[in-house]
């Protein structure tokens, strides 16, 4: 369930600096990583006929990203800290609340408290998009955007055919079928429930299961090139 990573997100957003995040949570999303990006097959589901905000390589066209993302994968997937420190900045940004460094992202992938390791399994599962300092952004959603949707109360739910309720109960009528939808919390989150209270950007609103949402300002991760080679520079989460 997503309940303290949601809760932790828009803490985190609402208060604009803290660096204390809530202990991580089961992922919605399929955690699975490879170990080879194929970009041709990536770029070839991104078209037009994948959901509004479902994950999809558009990164295929900037030089070096996909060699990047593909060291980047496997040095998640194999737990190798020393391989990720390599691929990232010397003063990657961590939160908002002044924690940088290499050193500190070495700390924290070794504390329980931040589970840095299946925060970076999370955003590989959830695309590549490029951003406006021409470097790339995971997850790809994080590069859209999301109209008529309060970022710092957006959620994105993950998955397809996911229904929207018209109450809180397994059993009730599904008013929607939302397939990787940007919704917005009404009345704030509700932590520990087994659903959200939502709308949707056309007024329409219902309950989501809370282990189908994520947190529009969850952990993201930028990345750049710098003297040729590709560093992560910023991995954190809130705004």
């Amino acid at each position: 369930m997503r309940y303290s990573i949601l809760a932790a997100a828009l803490a985190l957003g609402a208060a604009g600096c803290s660096d204390e995040p809530e202990p991580a949570i089961d992922r919605a999303t399929d955690q699975s990583t490879t170990e080879r990006i194929d970009p041709e097959e990536e770029t070839a589901s991104a078209d037009s006929s994948l959901p509004p905000l479902a994950p999809r390589n558009a990164c295929g066209d900037i030089p070096g990203a996909d060699r990047f993302r593909t060291d980047l994968t496997r040095a998640v997937r194999e737990r190798d800290a020393d391989a990720l420190i390599a691929l990232a900045d010397p003063d990657i940004k961590l939160d908002f609340g002044g924690g940088a460094g290499t050193a500190e992202l070495r700390r924290r992938l070794t504390d329980d408290e931040y589970n840095l390791w299946t925060e970076l399994d999370a955003v590989l599962a959830l695309g590549c998009g490029p951003n406006q300092a021409g470097g790339i952004t995971l997850p790809w959603y994080f590069t859209q955007e999301t109209p008529g949707i309060d970022q710092m109360m957006g959620l994105i739910v993950t998955g397809t055919d996911v229904p929207m309720l018209s109450a809180a109960d397994e059993g009730a009528e599904a008013v929607r079928s939302l397939s990787w939808n940007a919704v917005e919390l009404t009345g704030g989150l509700q932590s520990g429930a087994a659903y959200q209270h939502v709308r949707l950007a056309d007024g329409i609103t219902g309950f989501v299961a809370s282990d189908r949402l994520r947190s529009l300002v969850d952990y993201r991760l930028l990345a750049s090139e710098q003297g040729g080679k590709w560093r992560i520079t910023v991995f954190i989460a809130g705004d």
